[in-house]
């Protein structure tokens, strides 16, 4: 894999089943997968070495990032799912990697600007069940 330009990461909500709007211009944006593992080590571990369950822990992915709205309707989408707080499905592409899809709930969403600037946003995801993963 070659290096990858930030700005070519893409962040899309469903709007309308089967629909995707990228939301805003993100300028900095942070895809976090995490698998907690689960400890089952006991008396009878060989050395007392630490022993993993394989495949018990529980799976997550969180997704962070700041920019600004393109248009009205990717504002309303993403103001919509945070007040209704119900998972909405997203799909983040990250170019030569793969797509990463699945239901998120809006974790955080902050709005901010400058006088003499544009307005704008921060939004946290928490993955909210099974994420799909395929790649490109």
């Amino acid at each position: 894999m070659t290096a990858q330009a930030g700005k070519d990461m893409l962040l899309k909500i469903e709007g309308a089943p089967g629909v995707f709007t990228t939301v805003a211009g993100l300028r900095a944006r942070t895809i976090s997968l995490n698998a907690r593992t689960v400890d089952a080590t006991d008396g009878d571990s060989a050395g007392r070495w630490r022993e993993l369950l394989a495949g018990a822990g529980v799976k997550s992915a969180a997704v962070s990032g700041q920019g600004i709205f393109r248009d009205a309707a990717s504002d309303a989408l993403v103001r919509e799912a945070f007040f209704e707080q119900a998972a909405k499905t997203w799909r983040l592409v990250v170019p030569d990697f793969g797509v990463l899809e699945g239901p998120f709930l809006v974790a955080a969403l902050e709005y901010a600007g400058d006088h003499g600037g544009e307005a704008t946003f921060a939004i946290s995801l928490a993955s909210a069940g099974a994420v799909a993963f395929s790649a490109i």
